[in-house]
């Protein structure tokens, strides 16, 4: 197999989708779905509950299957081989390590590296990496520490550490803070924002929590089965204009606004809710 080989340009464009559409379970879920992202950027995607979110993810992950339109990473199909190892994924369960997994953080983060090597073939260069990678999302003094044994956002770290093992350029995530106190969430959002500017990883990030994803990301997107809003963090339309976009006329008082598109959480975040009841993500 020819390896791609990427001299990465920030300015470059990594995934470029056109008028894609998707269905699941003979039900279309995303319709018409046109974003192309660069190296770099920090995406942010917010919307309700079956709104496709996670469905859009998935696809390209080569995992669904577009029902029409297309998706290019580096120019590629997302399941070529020629991009092995260059999308990384953080799933909502990433931190749910069962209990019974007896192996040590640094042997976890060294599990990125598979896509190419044997676990037992590991060279020298690649230990290194492993050690940096620790070293850059601060678990240097828990890397011989069972992962069990670590906090949720602690664990939450090391997935991220483990997609960044394996050379991704562009990491997806799907609701990475779930579970992860606030203290560790604004930990994590400094080190996904540090890893976008000093290590030109590019993010694409789900989340319904848009306090916190407003307050770190360069970009976001307002996904409701098509793209409503994409734009700067500063532009981001409030709570009455997204009440437009979803099409709930604004005759509502603000606050009653509040109470059909999101809820407070303890840590007083403002959490979308969810929409048709029933709909997967």
């Amino acid at each position: 197999m020819t390896e791609l080989v990427i001299a990465l340009n920030c300015n470059e464009e990594i995934l470029r989708i056109e008028n894609l559409a998707v269905s699941r379970s003979g039900s279309r879920v995303i319709n018409n779905i046109d974003m192309s992202v660069s190296c770099g950027e920090f995406v942010g995607i917010v919307g309700p509950n079956g709104a496709g979110k996670t469905t859009l993810l998935l696809t390209i992950l080569g995992i669904l299957k577009p029902r029409e339109g297309s998706i290019k990473i580096y120019e590629k199909q997302p399941n070529d081989r020629a991009i092995v190892g260059k999308v990384g994924w953080v799933p909502q369960t990433a931190s749910k390590i069962p209990k019974n997994v007896h192996i040590t953080v640094k042997e976890f983060i060294q599990l990125g590296t598979l896509s190419r090597k044997s676990f037992f073939q590991i060279r020298k260069q690649e230990r290194e990496k492993v050690a940096k990678i620790i070293d850059i999302v601060g678990l240097n003094e828990y890397a011989n520490r069972k992962i069990t044994n670590l906090s949720g956002g602690q664990r939450q770290r090391a997935a991220i550490g483990k997609a960044l093992a394996s050379d991704a350029d562009l990491i997806l995530m799907d609701e990475p803070m779930v579970g992860v106190d606030r203290e560790s969430r604004n930990s994590i959002m400094k080190l996904l924002d540090g890893l976008c500017h000093h290590e030109n990883k590019t993010i694409v990030m789900i989340s319904h929590d848009l306090a916190s994803i407003k307050r770190t990301v360069h970009r976001m997107i307002y996904l409701e089965e098509t793209i409503r809003y994409d734009g700067p963090t500063t532009s981001f339309p409030d709570l009455s204009k997204l009440a437009e976009l979803r099409g709930i006329e604004p005759t509502h008082e603000d606050n009653e606004i509040k109470e059909i598109l999101a809820s407070p959480t303890e840590s007083g975040a403002i959490i979308l809710i969810p929409g048709k009841d029933g709909e997967e993500e």
